[in-house]
């Protein structure tokens, strides 16, 4: 990484962060025994707090971040499926840095096949981003899919990255510039001093990917078999222009290469986008569109209207317009504007499939009391996307908002194409589709439309986090994709919670006791299996913070205190940990050392559970009750067929030399103890006296339960208790049980005489992520399983195929293999 110019205070707050977490372990060391410290306060461990960020994990006096405005005129050449544009960049320098250079980020030489991103994806290996590959090993052949050869070709095929046609300074100057990777640097003229502003010209264009073909964040989707001549396009356009890296007070220049998995690191700004498109095309953007008189015709004004107090959608371009629509090509262009304040990034999307619905949502409030929920689909959505798309926006801003703000911007739109899920501010793209049948009818199955609302409450609740509250998403993807994932399964389970939301806490439990897990905390681009990592590891985890340590009204106002304080700003994960501690009023170090800096997982067993009864200390109960207990015991097995046998006792057959010992055993009581009793009750003080009789008199039940920490996380213990009366009761034990003996604990329980316990169980409804349930029940329960017969069947490959018979099939013809398919289907 190049050297960074910085201000002092923000070299000293790098600086302390990379030592202090360098250092931190090492600074106190436990060197005696194997005790270790799970509730350390991670203070040692977070950035010290400065002017920027302070203690209580909110912006600081002094906090600051940079401005990036854009003015773009894009064209899209739909036949050459190509962008130009040029854009004018105004940045202004808010740091108390002077710049003597800008970074910029070109995403489009991701896909070039001299990038970083395609010179180190592994064949086979873990992690990999697209289509899949498989290392060969001795009893099987190493695996390209087709996808993965579809890839290879498409890259061999087409020219990608960007074509820069020029780099100059506002008053058209060239620029020297240097592109390294997926990153420009662009020297200035002139050092840019704190507090002022420059302005950039740059005209470029680029090959548009093709998604399937590559697995992009955004491109084009081909539909060869529409009526036009040459089929239909629809365009998703994401990280399609050269945007500012951020400069930051906790890193400087953000500029890490751009390999595929860590997303985005931007600046808020103001944009103003001219968009060149065929004439029949229908646009979806980022911002409000400025020239609907432009662009739409006044039936479709009219029903934008109508649709802003519409009790359901209301289609703009209904199912027939689109669908006559895409039937016929257009030489002439359109340009739709598009004006967007306080966003950090600028996505659209263009087709002549699209049909166009919306419905207003209104808030209240002041800032933006009336948002458009609108959806854009191509007749392959069908009535999956006419019923649930723009009803799921509307859902997702109003739970979202109980736990952050107001949706501040006048659009949230939803957009079908060949993205499974994307998300940009105001706009969001969705995969999900129906599927044509033979008799003309379009189905979906209940897999497709749990995903379809599943996917965009999650990628319109990402307009919330990060396009508003703007967490890096190139260091820490789980800052986003984590607090998103917790808040969509809260939004889901209040939609439908039949739906499988992938929340909680038993939904993680296979990863967290994988060897592919690692820490919450790793940089994006390391994480091995990222879904488990970044997105239901931290869900559940927060979902668990919610619902059993801290609660309901804790969690919820902390976490708004959160996405109101940060609301277009940069928090770091510091900012995040130290605002939940500060606004609940609870010391939650233990819970992020345990859960995001560590590997550690849940598995709590309850080892053991004793019955104790309180000794009177008069020999003559307390004797009695020994004898009893000793008469309790199993007769020994031999003395019991030796009886059967009619085997008599030497004792019995030799009464005349019995003696004292055969008529007294060992609890038999004398007057030494009665006196030892005496002497104790004498010794105690009155209060003591008061404690022990009134003990002894209520007889209660004490047990010991003994519970092992087997996989290091600590976590409170939820216990049932379950009696012989058929009554339960539940027990809530704080994780700082384990804060002295993080290995293994003892907890007493004591109970009222008539209350016998007969059975415990650890965790009853699966609150803790407990990799393991059959060792928090004691007794111990059988454990519930299947067995499924099977008919094994003679192998039939290699040696024992029956070649005299198969060379006797027919070889069908092309119509016949479809049709033999579909019967197979």
């Amino acid at each position: 990484m190049p050297l960074k110019r910085a201000s002092l205070a923000a070299i000293l707050c790098a600086a302390s962060f990379v030592f202090i977490t360098a250092q931190a372990d090492s600074a106190i060391q436990q060197t005696k025994g194997d005790f270790q410290d799970k509730f350390r306060q991670l203070e040692e461990v977070l950035p010290t707090p400065n002017v920027y960020r302070n203690a209580a994990g909110e912006p600081g006096h002094m906090y600051w971040q940079q401005k990036v405005d854009y003015v773009i005129d894009v064209k899209l050449d739909e036949d050459k499926r190509r962008l130009s544009a040029s854009q004018k960049i105004g940045y202004t320098n808010n740091s108390p840095d002077t710049l003597k250079y800008l970074w910029i980020q070109l995403d489009q030489n991701k896909f070039r096949d001299d990038s970083m991103s395609a010179l180190t994806t592994t064949f086979g290996g873990i992690g990999n981003r697209g289509p899949a590959t498989q290392g060969a090993n001795a009893d099987s052949p190493a695996r390209l899919s087709l996808g993965a050869l579809r890839r290879q070709q498409f890259v061999d095929d087409t020219e990608l990255g960007y074509d820069l046609q020029k780099v100059a300074d506002g008053k058209g100057n060239a620029l020297k510039y240097t592109v390294v990777g997926t990153l420009m640097r662009v020297d200035l003229s002139a050092p840019l001093k704190p507090k002022s502003t420059t302005e950039l010209n740059i005209d470029f264009a680029f090959n548009i990917v093709e998604e399937d073909a590559v697995s992009a964040r955004a491109g084009y989707e081909h539909f060869a078999d529409d009526a036009r001549e040459g089929g239909n396009d629809i365009f998703l356009l994401a990280q399609w222009f050269p945007r500012l890296a951020a400069y930051t007070d906790y890193e400087a220049w953000t500029n890490k290469e751009f390999i595929g998995r860590g997303e985005f690191t931007l600046e808020f700004g103001d944009y103003d986008v001219s968009i060149t498109v065929p004439a029949d095309h229908i646009v979806s953007s980022t911002g409000e569109l400025a020239n609907p008189r432009d662009v739409l015709t006044s039936e479709q004004r009219k029903r934008l209207k109508q649709a802003e107090t519409a009790e359901r959608p209301v289609f703009i371009v209904t199912p027939d317009e689109a669908l006559e629509n895409e039937k016929e090509g257009s030489s002439d262009t359109k340009t739709w504007r598009f004006k967007a304040d306080k966003v950090r990034d600028f996505a659209w999307a263009s087709s002549r499939k699209f049909m166009w619905d919306a419905k207003g949502y209104n808030q209240g409030g002041d800032e933006q009391p009336l948002v458009m929920a609108m959806s854009f689909y191509p007749k392959e959505g069908g009535d999956l996307w006419k019923k649930y798309s723009t009803e799921s926006v509307i859902h997702t801003m109003e739970v979202y908002s109980r736990f952050s703000f107001d949706y501040p911007y006048p659009v949230a739109q939803s957009v079908n194409g060949p993205v499974g899920g994307m998300e940009y501010p105001m706009i969001t793209f969705n995969g999900p589709r129906t599927k044509l049948q033979d008799d003309g009818e379009r189905t979906y199955s209940l897999a497709e439309k749990r995903f379809l609302i599943g996917v965009v409450i999650h990628e319109v609740g990402h307009i919330y986090f990060p396009m508003i509250v703007n967490s890096d998403e190139r260091q820490w993807t789980w800052m986003d994709e984590g607090l998103n994932s917790f808040l969509d399964g809260v939004a889901g389970r209040e939609w439908d919670p039949t739906i499988p939301w992938g929340v909680e806490p038993r939904d993680i439990t296979d990863y967290m006791k994988s060897s592919t897990q690692v820490p919450i905390m790793t940089q994006s681009d390391s994480v091995l299996r990222l879904g488990p990592n970044a997105y239901t590891k931290p869900a559940a985890a927060l979902n668990i913070l919610r619902e059993t340590i801290l609660g309901r009204d804790l969690f919820d106002f902390a976490f708004k205190e959160y996405a109101q304080r940060w609301k277009y700003k940069r928090p770091t994960p510091a900012d995040f940990f130290r605002t939940m501690e500060e606004a609940s009023g609870v010391d939650l170090d233990w819970f992020w050392r345990g859960w995001f800096y560590s590997t550690d997982h849940v598995d709590i067993s309850l080892d053991s559970v004793y019955a104790l009864r309180l000794d009177t200390e008069d020999p003559d109960i307390d004797f009695s009750r020994q004898r009893e207990a000793e008469m309790d015991k199993p007769l020994s097995l031999t003395d019991e067929r030796n009886k059967a046998e009619g085997i008599e006792l030497w004792v019995d057959r030799n009464k005349d030399i019995r003696d004292f010992y055969d008529d007294n055993d060992q609890f038999t009581v004398t007057n030494k103890e009665r006196n030892k009793y005496q002497s104790f009750l004498k010794n105690l003080d009155p209060w003591e006296k008061r404690v022990f009789e009134r003990a002894v008199k209520e007889d209660k039940n004490y047990y010991v339960l003994d519970f092992s920490n087997k996989g290091g996380l600590v976590m409170p213990i939820i216990l049932e208790l379950s009696f012989e009366d058929g009554s339960t009761d539940n027990m809530y034990i704080p994780a700082e049980i384990w804060r002295r003996t993080p290995k293994a604990v003892s907890k007493l329980i004591i109970t009222e005489k008539d209350k016998v316990l007969t059975s415990v169980t650890v965790d009853p409804r699966w609150e803790t992520a407990d990799v393991d349930v059959e060792n928090n029940h004691y007794p111990r329960r059988i454990i519930p399983s299947r067995i499924e017969a099977y008919k094994s069947e003679r192998s039939e490959s290699g040696v024992r195929r029956d070649l005299m018979q198969d060379i006797k099939t027919e070889l069908k013809s092309d119509g016949e293999a479809e049709e033999n398919e579909s019967e197979q289907e």
